[in-house]
């Protein structure tokens, strides 16, 4: 009996891809399969000559094999499955119609998250810190087993440990996850009373956590492997620490530089002073020069923050605030009012430049 042609039967030119073959035995897998069309044996007839077909294209040797000579082997038909194997084609099938193969799911702990508030200064300079953590870690009476103290998990006797069970259809041979043992290959008889069958209690972690030197609100610290255990001896989850920095009441932030207000009198900001300037590492001297204007900024050159990234270390910047005296002693004011009288403009240059300005606009 002659066969179909199999580039016919997926519906392919001879020069298609093996994404396009996948792509079109899929189509037609999805659309006959006998679990769709249960009782329709031109279905499953249909099925299976897409299948025959797509085990031959999709390997190149058999493919190649096909397009010299017409056949394969002899019978290119299910009897001819070998170097694939009707397995692999299966897997196709069903990754592609459920997003992956039957595998048995992972059993990895859960990734924690920590808020961690710290000052200006441990930001700066770095800290260590001693934190607690409430996670799961492994049941210490049944060692993780979930089963009861001088007991053991038992094989499961449905799936005979592996996780799984098989189960013929027409020609399909299909396995599904072991609902007696949900796919751990084993059963608990008697439970472990502290974690009832889990395997995992909740205990407090304490954890020493090195906080590196610049960072800032919202900087994340991972800790690889101090999340949650996983169930069953599964990989342990990781814990994102969240650094919060706090308001402090001198300096403030911006990037890797430090801002601080430095109020001076006006006598001093008129004659020049020399000021004690507060950083973070200590009181420094430092000279305003005479004439010095309220609002102005002076940079202390790596008095900041050093960057996280390792790249040098950010400014102090002092602004200066010029401080009017709210309250005057009679003597002040006599010596103000003789100074008005002898003020004649020139050392006010904004002052002067600013009533020529309106002069010029409304004089």
């Amino acid at each position: 009996m002659n066969k179909r042609d199999y580039y016919e039967i997926l519906g392919v030119d001879r020069d298609a891809g093996s994404e396009e073959i996948k792509r079109a035995y899929r189509r037609l897998a999805h659309k006959h399969h006998p679990d769709k069309n249960p009782g329709d044996r031109g279905s499953e007839e249909r099925f299976k000559e897409a299948t025959e077909a797509y085990e031959i294209l999709s390997n190149p040797e058999k493919r190649a094999t096909y397009d010299r000579f017409g056949v394969v082997g002899e019978g290119a038909g299910f009897g001819g499955f070998g170097d694939v194997g009707f397995g692999s084609v299966f897997e196709d099938l069903f990754e592609g119609f459920f997003g992956g193969s039957a595998r048995r799911p992972t059993s990895r702990g859960a990734d924690l998250r920590y808020n961690l508030e710290i000052s200006l200064e441990e930001a700066v300079l770095g800290v260590e810190k001693e934190i607690t953590i409430p996670r799961l870690e492994p049941c210490t009476p049944c060692k993780g087993t979930g089963a009861k103290s001088g007991t053991s998990p038992t094989t499961c006797r449905s799936c005979r440990g592996s996780g799984q069970v098989r189960y013929s259809q027409g020609f399909l041979t299909i396995s599904q996850t072991c609902s007696a043992c949900r796919g751990e290959g084993r059963v608990i008889e008697h439970l472990c009373r502290d974690c009832r069958g889990t395997g995992r209690s909740r205990t407090d972690r304490s954890l020493t956590l090195k906080i590196p030197a610049g960072v800032e609100t919202g900087t994340r610290l991972k800790l690889t492997g101090e999340g949650e255990a996983g169930l069953r001896w599964g990989d342990r989850g990781d814990l994102y620490v969240v650094i919060s920095v706090q308001e402090h009441p001198l300096f403030s932030r911006h990037g890797d530089d430090l801002y601080c207000e430095v109020p001076v009198s006006f006598v001093q900001a008129a004659m020049g002073a020399e000021l004690e300037i507060p950083t973070l590492s200590g009181m420094v001297n430092f000279k305003i020069p005479p004439g010095t204007q309220s609002g102005s900024e002076f940079r202390l050159r790596g008095k900041g923050v050093p960057s996280l990234r390792g790249h040098g270390r950010g400014d102090l910047v002092v602004r200066i605030v010029v401080e009017v005296p709210t309250r005057l002693t009679v003597k002040q004011r006599e010596l103000l009012e003789a100074y008005a009288e002898l003020e004649n403009g020139d050392g006010s240059p904004l002052v002067k430049s600013f009533f020529e300005k309106v002069k010029s606009l409304f004089g």
